[in-house]
């Protein structure tokens, strides 16, 4: 089989290709303070000058940060997942919510596993204009099945690994988002675990993204979560300074 390999700058290129609405408004606000600088009062001039330049400056460093953990970091090369056990016969579930960009480097990490692979998109509440450009661009990994988060198709005790790669923050709802991981959790196999792979909303983050950090949940959210579903962090960790990954096990379950 031919090794996958992700295209120079595809993260970074991806990010402006799905949102490009947002760079264009930011380069429309620039445009419009400089163009009426000399038109304005001497303290007015300073503040769009500031405006203008802290525009440019959060544009610069979300750009620069995203392609740091999206193309220079190694992230998709799954180097994370070394530390589990996983062989060959080893039951995989890989879950999405809608752009996949996982499944087929997990595939090719660990070709004789058995991989099912999620994707719980829903139109009527996912409705990040993003997301339905990334989905028409690529298409899904073969044999994906598309779920939803009330009702996962899982059998308890089933499954000894199920990734969630950058897609469990997109449940914005707690209850749902506690009861989605509450039957992960019924379908793990005794000794399974759940990876949990995450922007948080914490201080790194706010500063690569400004306010657009409030789209991650805090850490204390994410514990909340885990708590409530019956999970206990078996082990956490920093894959970056501004992605988070946690391992996840089954409460009352000794190593």
């Amino acid at each position: 089989m031919e090794k996958l390999n992700r295209k120079p700058l595809q993260g970074i290129t991806n990010i402006v290709r799905f949102n490009w609405h947002y760079y264009v408004a930011a380069a429309t606000v620039v445009a419009i303070l400089f163009w009426v600088d000399d038109k304005l009062p001497v303290y007015l001039r300073t503040i769009a000058f500031v405006i203008g330049t802290l525009t440019v400056l959060s544009t610069f460093v979300s750009l620069a940060v995203s392609y740091y953990i999206y193309d220079y970091s190694g992230l998709y090369n799954l180097h994370f997942l070394d530390l589990l056990n996983i062989d060959k016969n080893t039951k995989l579930v890989n879950i999405n919510a809608g752009f996949d960009e996982t499944s087929a480097f997990i595939k090719q990490k660990y070709p004789n596993a058995h991989l099912t692979v999620f994707d719980f998109y829903d139109p009527a509440k996912h409705t990040e204009v993003s997301i339905e450009r990334a989905r028409k661009a690529y298409p899904a990994f073969v044999g994906t099945q598309t779920i939803s988060t009330q009702q996962v198709p899982l059998p308890p005790n089933t499954v000894d690994y199920i990734f969630l790669i950058l897609a469990a923050h997109e449940i914005r709802n707690h209850q749902e988002r506690a009861t989605f991981f509450t039957q992960l959790a019924n379908a793990l196999q005794p000794n399974g675990r759940i990876i949990v792979v995450e922007h948080q909303r914490d201080i790194a983050n706010f500063l690569a993204y400004n306010f657009g950090f409030l789209h991650f949940f805090s850490p204390q959210a994410w514990q909340q979560t885990f708590a409530q579903a019956n999970l206990l962090i078996d082990l956490a960790y920093k894959t970056t300074p501004f992605i988070s990954t946690f391992i996840l096990k089954k409460n009352g379950i000794t190593p």
